[in-house]
């Protein structure tokens, strides 16, 4: 056997030892590397700690402040609904707040486009662009948000800049995910998971927890509530979609588990951090708007809009923490904006008129659910069709004459729907209950008069 040169010996030292360097330090570049910053969040010896990189909150922290707030203008004055035409938000407000108001909305969503994003700029009463009756239905979110959500947002409130940060649509949206496509099967069905997915880490959990309880209202369970087999539903498909969910969570905020779990016993809420309670009214909150809001935008956005199923952007917890524990770090811009803090809930709709020939029904602004009371309405109708039953009812939804006339024609339409489909389920026959066209209220009324939001049936 030829012997190895000393020469070559060491030639092949210094290689492998550079190799092996080499592989080292690509290893520890995919890693987090020291220091972290610890903060005590439970009593000491319970792993209750929040484990910080400085490095990146150096990046955070200038990507979470707030812009400055422009001086509030004069109250005093005639409102803006009075002076411009086709006000249907922020109307209450006088002349000088409302063009702040809209001024500072430019800047927080459109800064470079400017007012035309959302106006036809020879006529802003014109309701053509669909990204103006876009934008008026989100001030209301935001109102909503700021009036009914305080469990989750408290005196902070948003603006619309928490989700915007000066970009027409927010960097952090999402759709429903495709499904997979079946003509490469070969590689098995992966179950919606399996994918190094940045929406739940890069782990290969479920990579979309959002359409099951952002959209959704399923369970987000890990541990069943009973012992097998007496009725635990509880399945490990599910407890993988939950902690997809709550990796989502802790990324979108910056944190770890135990900023709202208890170390002790994560299911149990005795002794849990109060944030877990703030969290729990988020997730519903982030359900409330995505479904009563975002949902029925879906046919005003053009299909470049729209994600891969069809169906419109919606909000995560992503949307407005962008990465800090609390959006802004905390910042409370809403004070400063009259009209988004939320108006008061608005009054009661009126009593239903309930004749034997006759039923009025109201409902709620942008709402086509017969709700309480309203529902009720019909009983006294049903009971003279049962008496009568060669009879028919004729329904006719009544709908603003303010707004856009297909959207309101459309909304009006699907309140007609309602309550025809309270008459089939009494078991009325389909062929006894007549639709009319949709029929425009008797006076310009605003979409906020019961009067322009109501369905009559009249017995024939």
């Amino acid at each position: 056997m030829t012997p190895v040169s000393p020469s070559f010996s060491r030639i092949f030292s210094r290689t492998t030892l550079t190799s092996l360097a080499l592989v080292g330090l690509a290893l520890l570049t995919g890693c987090e590397r020291p220091p972290v910053d610890t903060v005590q969040r439970g009593y000491r010896g319970t792993g209750m700690e929040l484990v910080y990189n400085p490095r990146t909150q150096a990046e955070l922290i200038p990507a979470n402040q707030p812009p400055p707030s422009t001086p509030p203008a004069p109250a005093e004055g005639p409102k803006a609904k009075d002076i411009y035409k086709n006000v249907q938000v922020l109307g209450d407000l006088s002349i000088a707040e409302f063009n702040r108001h809209m001024a500072s909305i430019t800047q927080w969503v459109s800064p470079a486009q400017g007012c035309n994003y959302c106006h036809i700029g020879e006529n802003f009463a014109d309701d053509s662009k669909y990204t103006k009756v876009v934008a008026r239905r989100m001030i209301q979110m935001t109102q909503h948000v700021n009036a009914d959500w305080k469990a989750h947002v408290a005196e902070t409130g948003v603006t619309c800049y928490t989700c915007h940060r000066g970009n027409p649509v927010p960097e952090n949206i999402w759709f429903t995910a495709a499904p997979q496509d079946k003509k490469s099967n070969f590689i098995g069905d992966l179950a919606g998971q399996n994918l190094a997915a940045k929406t739940v880490g890069l782990t290969s959990l479920p990579y979309d927890p959002f359409t099951p309880y952002l959209k959704d209202a399923l369970p987000i369970r890990v541990n069943g509530t009973t012992a097998l087999p007496t009725g635990n539903r509880s399945s490990t498909k599910q407890a993988e979609f939950t902690y997809g969910l709550m990796v989502h969570m802790t990324q979108s905020l910056g944190v770890n588990c135990t900023y709202c779990h208890n170390t002790n016993s994560f299911s149990n809420w005795e002794g849990a951090p109060p944030q877990r309670v703030t969290a729990w009214h988020g997730i519903r909150m982030a359900r409330d708007l995505n479904t009563q809001y975002m949902e029925p935008l879906t046919k005003t956005f053009p299909a470049e809009r729209l994600g891969p199923t069809g169906d419109v952007a919606k909000a995560n917890c992503a949307t407005c923490h962008n990465g800090a524990y609390k959006p802004l770090y905390g910042a409370a811009m809403a004070k400063d904006y009259a009209g988004l803090v939320g108006a008061a809930k608005p009054p009661p709709l009126p009593a239903p008129l309930a004749e034997a020939q006759r039923s009025v029904l109201y409902f709620g602004v942008g709402s086509a659910t017969l709700e309480g009371e309203q529902a009720k309405g019909l009983a006294q109708l049903i009971t003279a069709m049962a008496a009568a039953p060669r009879s028919k009812v004729a329904i006719s939804g009544y709908h603003s004459a303010a707004g856009d006339l297909a959207q309101n024609q459309e909304l009006a339409k699907q309140r007609a729907f309602s309550v025809r489909d309270a008459l089939l389920a009494a078991g009325i026959q389909e062929a006894r209950v007549v639709l009319s066209k949709p029929v425009q209220a008797e006076a310009n009324l605003a979409g906020e008069d019961p009067a322009a939001r109501r369905v009559e049936a009249k017995l024939q």
